[in-house]
């Protein structure tokens, strides 16, 4: 249950965000989460979006490089504790993250958690085997 992500490489400097935000917003795209990493020069915009192929279509019209990853959405309880075991069944299974970010699920008061794994395909398997909760790409763009 893979989902896709799209990455925008923006300038850092003012206005850019609005710019890719307005783009968005201009074409009734709605963001579901995202996440802003800084460089000196350039940062990198991650986002769940509703539509993500359209997403990029209109962000690409509009001259920033954009492209899709796939990465997985683990959901855990909102509570103290969550991410640290979600990390250790991870660490435990030698499993490297690359990145990832979170968010709270508003309906049932949960934790979603969005990782890039470097060996994408096996980790969903053990981590379903270890009893974690893996989202569908439906099932987030529905929170």
């Amino acid at each position: 249950m893979k989902i896709k992500q799209i990455s925008v490489f923006i300038e850092n400097k003012t206005g850019r965000l609005h710019d890719v935000a307005k783009v968005l917003s201009d074409n009734k795209i709605n963001i579901r989460a995202l996440s802003l990493a800084e460089t000196s020069d350039f940062g990198v915009l991650r986002m769940i979006v509703d539509k993500p192929d359209e997403a990029v279509k209109v962000i690409k019209t509009n001259n920033f490089t954009v492209k899709i990853t796939e990465v997985v959405a683990v959901e855990v309880p909102d509570k103290i504790g969550g991410l640290a075991g979600v990390l250790k069944i991870v660490d435990s299974a030698s499993i490297n993250i690359e990145y990832m970010y979170a968010f709270v699920e508003k309906k049932h008061e949960n934790a979603i958690l969005i990782f890039r794994f470097d060996k994408l395909g096996d980790v969903l398997e053990t981590l379903k085997k270890k009893g974690l909760k893996i989202l569908t790409e439906k099932e987030v763009l529905s929170l």
